[in-house]
């Protein structure tokens, strides 16, 4: 029987919400910006979150909050060191919701994670990139098929992903599948890296600078990560692992639009969390700025007892 040789990783996509930022935990590598992440060992960790915890409480000294497992990674060719003929690099991988705090190495740093899915992010209106990057690329992907069947499915593809052209909306929560198709078009930088790589070829011309490359399938990582968290704000109160235990509605609104990559709409943002009875007031008020005291309230931890499906709404990207 042929032996099996796999690696077991374990990584994390560790997230924040500072100063209305989405931001990440990412390690500086010497092959470039990672997530961090860091073997599974069996004679040392009890389990795979158990490792896992170990490995971020080694890699930045960082107090979990939220953790759940988001999916395994495991295509052929993802690493490097399969390519160069080594084994297959399976990656456990889980997202964690935390507090910012500064981490204790040198290589770990927090980034902005619209830095590396620049156009996910609606929150200034329909992103830049897609009318003068992504747009005219699809479109030359699409008409380079072979045949008109191949050109449809192609169009399709495009268009629940991304819309038609121009579009004002988009599914918030397809952020993987956004992801998939720039990369088989050969939009991302990572697609012609990987390719190459797997050719043994040296590099051609610079590529398509689109948003912050990451190592391996990193960026696929993270898109997935962050597709799960905007899935999850309909039936879960995620968004409140990232607060603060007092909070203004307004603070939580700004974390909810930061995940989103959209802003809300004032009233009927209020109206909805009031409504599902979310949370309650402390009966303080806290001023910032120059203006009015606001009010602060607390999450009802109870209301996970009380009710099977507990979030805000299924976020949709729209433009100005």
């Amino acid at each position: 029987m042929e032996k099996i040789d796999t690696i077991v990783d374990l990584l994390g996509v560790i997230v924040a919400v500072t100063d209305e930022v989405p931001r990440i935990l990412v390690v500086d590598s010497g092959d470039g910006i990672a997530l961090p992440n860091g073997p599974f060992v069996p004679a040392e960790h009890a389990g795979l979150e158990d490792g896992f915890r170990q490995v971020i409480e080694a890699r930045a000294g960082l107090d979990l909050y939220y953790v759940e497992q988001l999916y395994t990674f495991g295509n052929r060719f993802r690493t490097e060191g399969e390519i160069e003929g080594g084994p297959r690099t399976l990656s456990v991988a889980y997202v964690a919701l935390t507090h910012e705090d500064e981490s204790p190495l040198p290589v770990a740093r927090w980034a902005d994670w619209y830095e590396f899915l620049p156009w996910e992010d609606w929150r200034d209106g329909r992103p830049e990139e897609l009318d003068s990057v992504i747009a005219p690329r699809l479109s030359t992907w699409c008409s380079e098929a072979q045949t008109e069947t191949a050109r449809r499915n192609r169009r399709e593809r495009v268009n629940v992903t991304f819309g038609d052209a121009g579009a004002t909306e988009l599914d918030a929560v397809l952020t993987l599948e956004r992801l998939e198709l720039l990369y088989d078009a050969g939009i991302l930088p990572e697609s012609e890296r990987d390719q190459r790589a797997i050719e043994r070829r040296p590099a051609t011309s610079a590529t398509t600078n689109l948003g912050t490359p990451m190592v391996s399938d990193h960026r696929r990582i993270l898109a997935t990560a962050l597709g799960r968290i905007r899935g999850k704000l309909a039936y879960r109160p995620v968004v409140f692992e990232l607060l603060p235990g007092e909070f203004t509605l307004l603070q939580l609104q700004r974390v909810a639009e930061a995940l989103s990559g959209t802003h809300l709409h004032k009233q009927n943002f209020r109206r909805l969390v009031m409504n599902a009875n979310l949370v309650e007031p402390i009966g303080r008020t806290t001023t910032v700025g120059r203006g009015r005291p606001a009010e602060l309230f607390r999450f009802r931890r109870e209301v996970l007892g009380e009710k099977l499906t507990v979030g805000l709404s299924r976020p949709t990207l729209r433009g100005d």
